[in-house]
């Protein structure tokens, strides 16, 4: 009997041994670097496992915060390192954190699973400190409060740009009043000088006699007008041709004028030709029909004598002509366009002028 219950006790002893054992062959335990920080500062949490490493074990994840007020900022890689010739795994997990809230923090135990099965960590604690208060007294010179705000030593190259647009504000401002002038009176931005050849004198008037005989005014019972029509065509002719300014002479100071110049007979249908001009104009004489018609043929066959001789292979003589064309609607767009850029350049350049200005002295 009693080496049966010695035996017993034996097999007892083994069995509770093996149970023991199995249950100490997954360790884990977490430690912290410091437990006191300031605001902002980070700690480190170190979780380590301990199994057989035959075995698989999961570390816990934080996406953000570890506790209210305590955030996880990074996890490291794990770091493994087997033991006892590859039969036993410890496996390391580092947790960096941090918080900005002043309080004693209560970490919880962290659980590690281990071929699914938990397995729990001790619990941590967590002193944050404001910066008003010293982590050390004994050792203030370790930390440095608040500085004071210090003002920016003034640079020219911080000034380049609003200095350019300063100098550039003038010239944009002036350019986008004669814009707006221009739209606003309907006027092209610019005039184009147009050379075109200059036509004989003779050549011009007969143009004009031409039109008026087309016209047949004296047919409409208005005789004033065309011999007024018909005598300043001559008129224009005679000051172009003989050089003296017969737009502002009387009809006998041109014919006196003439004389000196040309002989009578040259002259003298001319003369007839202002005469019933005269009287037209002045004392309401109402000429012939064929008396209309002589008069023009005078005026042609004057213009026929007196005319300058064309010279062979002569080359016309040129003159300058303004021309201004209208505005399209595509130009108005693109000047529309053109000031709407302009006012934004100009409206940008005051708004920052001004921040810079204001930044700098406030």
């Amino acid at each position: 009997m009693k080496k049966k219950g010695i035996l017993f006790l034996i097999l007892l002893s083994i069995i509770v041994g093996r149970h023991k054992a199995s249950a100490q062959s997954v360790i884990v335990d977490a430690t912290i670097d410091s437990l006191q920080i300031f605001i902002g500062d980070q700690a480190k949490i170190k979780l380590q496992a301990t199994f057989d490493a035959d075995k698989q074990a999961i570390f816990p994840i934080y996406p953000d915060t570890l506790v209210h007020g305590v955030e996880v900022l990074d996890i490291a890689k794990p770091d493994t390192q087997l033991l006892n010739n590859g039969q036993r795994a410890v496996v390391t997990q580092i947790y960096t954190i941090t918080s900005f809230d002043s309080a004693l923090y209560y970490l919880p135990p962290m659980e590690v699973l281990v071929d699914n099965k938990p397995y729990y960590s001790k619990a941590l604690a967590l002193k944050v400190y404001s910066v008003n208060v010293p982590l050390d007294p004994e050792n203030p010179e370790q930390f440095f409060g608040p500085k004071s705000i210090m003002k920016v030593p003034f640079t020219w190259e911080d000034w380049y740009v609003a200095i350019i647009m300063a100098i550039l504000f003038i010239p944009f401002l002036l350019l986008l009043i004669y814009l707006v002038k221009r739209i606003r009176d309907n006027r092209p931005i610019i005039r184009k000088i147009k050379v075109e050849p200059r036509l004989p004198a003779h050549q011009i008037a007969m143009k004009e006699i031409e039109r008026i005989k087309a016209e047949k005014i004296w047919q409409k019972g208005q005789p004033k007008e065309y011999y007024t029509e018909l005598t300043d065509a001559l008129r224009t002719y005679i000051k172009e041709r003989f050089g003296f300014n017969a737009l502002e002479m009387t009809s006998s100071e041109i014919i006196e004028q003439l004389m000196k110049i040309k002989d009578k007979e040259a002259i003298s249908d001319l003369r007839i030709l202002f005469q019933t001009a005269d009287l037209v104009k002045f004392a309401k004489h109402n000429p012939m029909m064929n008396e209309n018609d002589a008069n023009l043929i005078n005026a042609i066959d004057f213009i026929n004598e007196t005319k300058e001789k064309e010279e062979i292979n002569a080359k016309p003589k040129p003159t300058e002509i303004t021309v201004v064309e209208k505005r399209s609607l595509r130009t108005k767009l693109l000047l529309g366009t053109g000031i709407l850029l302009l006012a934004i350049v100009i409206i940008y350049s005051i708004i920052y002028i001004v921040a810079e200005l204001y930044n700098y002295f406030a």
